[in-house]
């Protein structure tokens, strides 16, 4: 049982094939099931084969979601139409969280907007954002500002307060040291203290982006008219299996490239940072 011990590395080959494991043996274990219930019922549709799903989703790729005009048909396709509308959605949801850090900074470099503001967060924090849903509804009506706010209010209060910690984390003799070397308040609050969290502050909002489109699926399911999560929503009231789960396969896709893209970026920008 070596390989159970705190200090035993695996070798590249052996390390490769455990991490690729997992995933093949889903995707075996789904298309054996899958060929069963064919078998057994040629039209089943709780679980399409592979040709069914390649098919379906050649289909949303190339033609226009039916329920589009047909004025507006040759334009672009329904996987398209969709992708954009929730990637718009995702896209400006995540711009306004940084705004939320620059609050989270200040709260921590200066007492008085600290006081003013983190007790208020730290409730806020605490409250479901879906069940803010309805009155967002009510307040902005179904329009993209309600899906939007949702976002911001489920996300936001979070990387506020984890900006906090990381901002007061920051040791204290370098504060000293820059007062005493003639910076100034901002000097020190953007050169060094936001200089030295901002890696980690992007991991917080790497690691929240599952949160994002959790709320924006939400948002889409429950009232849109476009969007990823609409269709799904769609196709489930005609159990469409087959394009369903590429779609979810497509958005998992989406995430984990907008993932890797914030940690490579992340790695350019700060090569010296070791987390």
């Amino acid at each position: 049982m070596s390989f159970l011990r705190i200090d035993a590395r695996p070798a590249r080959i052996p390390a490769w094939i455990l991490s690729w494991f997992l995933f093949t043996a889903g995707i075996a274990a789904y298309f054996y099931a899958a060929q069963a219930r064919h078998r057994e019922n040629p039209d089943d549709r709780v679980m399409p084969t592979v040709s069914q799903m390649i098919r379906a989703f050649r289909d949303a790729a190339t033609n226009p979601p039916g329920d589009q005009d047909a004025a507006d048909a040759p334009r672009s396709s329904m996987l398209a139409t969709d992708t954009l509308a929730t990637g718009r959605r995702f896209l400006i949801s995540v711009a306004l969280l940084f705004p939320a850090v620059l609050l989270g900074l200040h709260m921590a470099m200066f007492p008085y907007v600290g006081a003013f503001f983190l007790r208020f967060f730290q409730f806020f924090d605490k409250i479901v954002a879906l069940s803010l849903l309805p009155i967002l509804f009510i307040a902005f009506g179904i329009d993209e500002l309600s899906k939007i706010a949702l976002i911001v209010i489920g996300v936001a209060p979070t990387v506020i307060l984890d900006t906090v910690n990381l901002a007061r984390s920051v040791p204290r003799e370098q504060i000293v040291k820059g007062l005493t070397l003639g910076a100034g308040d901002f000097t020190i609050t953007y050169r060094i203290v936001l200089k030295q969290i901002w890696p980690r502050v992007m991991n917080s909002i790497r690691l929240n982006l599952k949160a994002v489109m959790l709320f924006l699926f939400a948002g889409e399911m429950i009232a849109s008219t476009d969007g990823l999560a609409y269709r799904i929503a769609l196709l489930r009231r005609h159990m469409g299996m087959d394009t369903i789960l590429p779609y979810v396969l497509w958005v998992a896709f989406l995430l984990f490239a907008v993932d890797l893209g914030m940690s490579t970026l992340n790695r350019k920008l700060h090569p010296w940072f070791i987390e």
